[in-house]
């Protein structure tokens, strides 16, 4: 196996983020190992870090609703494998990470051996599950494939402001954050409804929280009106 140099850890906890870093250092001494905290971070990273070899991605990180860190990865950076590292232990959910086109999954719960393993095999270019979700009868659910093949065709701008719209932000804010004029917001706006297929901030809205993982089987169509 050629041997990784970078690999980035993206979770929101200081002390399972110095896990992950012992698991990656047990099996590569060497690797540099990039850190993010929030998906706005893992945005920037992985902008910074186009050469990464690998990412280790939580799924409840600030910023972000489930699988739509791993969507904006797969869609944008489709060369770099992504392997899951969450505290969800629900068979259910492993196989949509895998779905979603994650290269493995590996909860929380597992020894450092084992994740290392689990690096290891994602970076010879195999797939890696629990035992528990190989042995799950897995039927994958295409309304939420198709909302992610929506959210995929977002440039990484408009899903930043996707993000920032979903944690309740208006366009002023999103504005100064960015650093660019309202105007432009909108006009991001306005692109993110019409790839959506929706009609109001709520219907986008509600389209990234479908990918929450707390109710897997509560997929909600983008189409649907807002409440």
């Amino acid at each position: 196996m050629q041997l990784a140099n970078k690999i980035i850890i993206a979770d929101d906890h200081p002390l399972f983020r110095t896990a992950m870093q012992q698991a990656v250092k047990q099996l590569v001494p060497d690797a540099e190992i990039p850190q993010a905290e929030s998906l706005p971070d893992l945005q920037k990273l992985v902008e910074e870090h186009t050469d990464a070899d690998l990412v280790l991605l939580d799924l409840q990180m600030p910023g972000a609703h489930g699988y739509s860190g791993l969507v904006f990865l797969r869609s944008h950076y489709p060369e770099i494998p992504v392997i899951v590292v969450s505290a969800a232990e629900d068979p259910a959910i492993m196989c949509q990470a895998i779905d979603h086109q994650a290269s493995g999954y590996i909860p929380k719960s597992a020894p450092l051996e084992d994740i290392a393993v689990a690096i290891q095999k994602v970076l010879e270019g195999d797939i890696f599950l629990p035992e528990a979700a190989r042995r799950h009868q897995h039927q994958p659910n295409q309304s939420a494939l198709d909302l992610a093949d929506r959210l995929a065709s977002l440039t990484p701008q408009q899903f930043r402001v996707l993000t920032m719209m979903s944690e309740g932000m208006l366009n002023k804010q999103i504005a100064y954050d960015l650093d660019v004029s309202e105007a432009t917001i909108k006009a991001h706006v306005t692109a993110i409804f019409r790839k959506l297929g929706v009609r109001t901030r709520t219907q986008a809205v509600i389209a990234v929280q479908s990918l929450d993982i707390e109710k897997p089987e509560q997929q909600i169509s983008a189409s649907q009106p807002a409440s």
